[in-house]
């Protein structure tokens, strides 16, 4: 078995910034400790004045395939992700056609083994009519169960209070949820509607997508998880508000709920719609100022959870059509970390959050198996930074299908320079090795 010792680097990892030396053998991480003496057959990276961290568990990307590979492919995506330090990612169901039966879900899994180039798991949509599919998952191979309680981009409605109330009660998975209210987004687009007519402006989309319908959503499913035990999970909160609903006085672990904040939610705020125009329309809306900073203190105080990017392109075509006819979402996994250390360099986030939130938390909360954290007999996924490199985000580097950005002409302090994925460099100074290790994740339950 091949060997890799990563020597002198500043290990960031369990709330502590350490140097130690790392032995990989294999694909697992062998040691931790200081000056480790190996044998000549095993290759020595020097680290020195760089920060390695564990690999980035990204716990909600659309990667488009399958029916929507003209936006993006699990290849094109994956090798993208792997450019942004994210090593394992959890992809969401609303493709075409929908993973919401066993059998789509494993053509899925087939096609990322064939295609990945960074780890994968896939989670299962539940709808108002495949209990059945639901109940015959294998936890240990399914992350979780997605459902969209606001119809967002795709058709996967859960609108019947009964099959609702039928799912929380029976399964055992975490149950990740898009929250936005389906009538109060229909009202609020019927009254723009009334006044703009056709030529709604980008600005007025979180006040379709309002605070009111985030809210009323967040806030039954919270109670419905509450009256039935379920294990519940709301993705990308974007609201002030809705943090009210979730506690942080108790450890992760023991939390029944727990939250979700993305990166486009805490870089960008309504003021940015005027140049950004529909290139950061999201769902659910990026909001005012006061909801932005609300979610950076709700994240460093432990309201929420977890950190991902609920990548999530489409065509620069499609993305640049008006309001109604343009669709929400953007490519993000390339440029998140370093939009995180770039916060960083700004004072509004430790390294040891950032790990916390984006490595540690999410193999806590889907149960990932042997991942998220550099410890002895763990998975070898880890990244190698330069938190003093500027670089400038430019059309030509991006490895995104959709070939655009939301965050070109950007500037951000803090590089991934090398990703290390199952023992093995996946990723070198802007280059993605051609030769895949990328694994199914397994999940410890």
């Amino acid at each position: 078995m091949k060997g890799l010792k990563i020597s002198n680097a500043k290990i960031v990892n369990e709330g502590t910034i350490e140097q130690k030396d790392i032995l990989i053998i294999g694909n697992r991480i062998s040691k931790i400790g200081n000056h480790l003496e190996v044998s000549e057959d095993i290759e020595v990276f020097d680290a020195s004045g760089k920060y390695i961290i564990p690999g980035l568990i990204d716990d909600q990307v659309h990667f488009r395939e399958p029916g929507l590979t003209h936006k993006a492919t699990i290849e094109s995506e994956s090798k993208a992700a792997l450019a942004g330090g994210i090593t394992s990612f959890l992809e969401m169901p609303n493709t075409n056609p929908q993973t919401t039966t066993l059998e789509e879900w494993e053509a899925k899994n087939e096609r990322a083994a064939q295609t990945s180039y960074a780890n994968y798991g896939f989670m299962f949509g539940g709808t108002n009519d495949n209990l059945d599919q639901i109940l015959a998952l294998d936890s240990k191979r399914v992350p979780a169960l997605k459902l969209f309680l606001g119809s967002s981009t795709g058709n996967m409605l859960v609108d019947d209070p009964d099959v609702l109330r039928n799912i929380f009660r029976n399964t055992n998975l975490v149950i990740a949820v898009h929250c936005e209210d389906e009538a109060t987004i229909k009202e609020n687009l019927k009254l723009a509607q009334s006044q703009y007519g056709e030529a709604i402006p980008i600005d007025q989309h979180p006040i379709i997508r309002s605070h009111e319908a985030c809210y009323l959503s967040s806030s039954k499913a919270i109670e419905l998880a509450k009256e039935t035990g379920a294990r519940l999970h709301v993705f990308h909160l974007s609201t002030a508000k809705e943090l009210s609903l979730f506690q942080n006085d108790i450890p992760l672990k023991e939390k029944k709920i727990t939250a979700e904040v993305c990166v486009h939610h805490l870089w960008f705020n309504d003021t940015d719609y005027k140049k950004k125009g529909t290139h950061i329309k999201w769902n659910p809306a990026i909001k005012t100022q006061n909801d932005q900073e609300a979610l950076w203190e709700g994240l460093n105080s432990d309201l929420l959870d977890v950190l991902a990017t609920d990548h999530a392109p489409h065509t620069l075509e499609e993305k640049s059509n008006p309001y109604n006819a343009a669709p929400s979402g953007g490519p993000l996994v390339q440029h998140a970390l370093s939009a995180l250390l770039t916060a960083y360099h700004q004072k509004r986030i430790s390294l040891e959050k950032i790990i916390e939130k984006a490595c540690h938390n999410p193999a806590l909360l889907f149960d990932v198996k042997d991942r998220g954290y550099l410890r002895e007999g763990y998975f070898a996924d880890m990244v190698v930074l330069d938190l003093d490199r500027e670089y400038e985000v430019k059309k030509e580097d991006l490895l995104y299908q959709c070939g655009w950005s939301p965050f070109e002409g950007t500037t951000f302090k803090g590089v991934v320079e090398k990703t290390l994925l199952n023992g093995q460099w996946a990723y070198d100074q802007g280059k993605v090795n051609p030769k895949s290790a990328a694994m199914a994740l397994t999940f410890d339950r």
